[in-house]
């Protein structure tokens, strides 16, 4: 069954759209309109982050030119401590630094290391593989940047929500024969693999808050398909051995979750340690809206415990 705050709020909603005018489809709004929208809805559910964490902005290297990153420090961490490289979700068309602020300062906080956030570059108006070029130059130059990081070179790891985690994964891959930039570990939180076929959780579930048009959608803005590179976005068949161990979470009321699952048992025949956990009462997003059920906030914890414990 669905945690029953999670149900309550989405009872909510569509009581108030009760009557009115039904939502312009996707295509016909400004992707920026989007983008507002986005931010606004989870920054409203997520009221009670770490203040204790110290926020800096700064730019990164990217694939065409320098990006905005955000690294966050948690309260008394000593010169040095392991590295997180994320990458937010928003299917490569949403999302920024300030959706998923509170997110990262929250990792930062409970895992004890340092988070640096990466604001990659968005379809449609940077197609693909721009957004993947960007990850993999941003997680480069973290490794060539870890002393001013703070930055335990030897415990740097990726990690990335939904299409963040594709990015994630998609790094892993890049650089697993990299000799001076090893990574520690993976975080992939309900990833988007972007399966070549739909899973049956795809083709099942429409929504909660990820629906079939918003795939759609981000699908198309994405522009892979068809790309000579498409293999860095189309992970499902993808080749992962000799990656870095990972942490898979996904969620019961998520159509991304058999993707998950499955990415999960890909590793395994690979070679490489993976654990997969599900939240079975859970939605998609759920990292990113802590304030609307304290499950939430036990997944939150649970998670960081065991990026704490991988990357110790």
């Amino acid at each position: 069954m669905m945690d029953p705050q999670i149900k309550a709020m989405l009872d909510a909603q569509a009581k108030a759209a009760e009557g009115q005018p039904a939502a312009p489809p996707l295509d016909a709004l400004p992707p920026d309109m989007v983008r507002v929208g986005y931010r606004m809805q989870r920054k409203a559910a997520d009221q009670k982050s770490p203040q204790d964490v110290t926020a800096m902005d700064l730019w990164v290297k990217g694939g065409e030119g320098d990006i905005p990153a955000r690294l966050y420090t948690p309260a008394g961490a000593p010169p040095k401590t392991p590295g997180l490289v994320y990458f937010h979700g928003g299917g490569f068309v949403i999302g920024d630094l300030e959706s998923h602020d509170g997110h990262c300062r929250r990792l930062a906080a409970l895992a004890g290391i340092r988070v640096l956030a990466v604001d990659y570059r968005l379809a449609p108006e940077n197609p693909f593989p721009a957004g993947h070029d960007d990850a993999l130059a941003a997680t480069k130059w973290a490794f060539d940047h870890a002393d001013e990081l703070g930055f335990d070179k030897a415990r740097i790891a990726v990690g990335g929500d939904s299409a963040g985690g594709n990015l994630a994964a998609s790094v892993a891959i890049d650089l697993r024969d990299d000799p001076d930039r090893k990574l520690a570990f993976q975080l992939l939180l309900y990833p988007g693999i972007w399966p070549a076929e739909d899973t049956p959780s795809r083709q099942a579930l429409d929504g909660p808050l990820l629906t079939k048009a918003a795939i759609a959608w981000f699908d198309k803005c994405l522009a892979a398909k068809g790309h000579a590179q498409a293999h860095r976005a189309f992970l499902g068949a993808a080749d992962c051995a000799r990656t870095p161990p990972a942490l898979i979470v996904t969620a019961g009321f998520d159509p991304l979750k058999d993707e998950g699952r499955d990415y999960a048992e890909l590793l395994r025949r690979a070679g490489v340690q993976a654990e997969h956990v599900e939240y079975g009462a859970l939605v998609h997003d759920f990292f990113i809206m802590p304030d609307i059920s304290p499950a939430i906030g036990e997944a939150v914890k649970e998670t960081a415990q065991k990026l704490k414990a991988a990357l110790a």
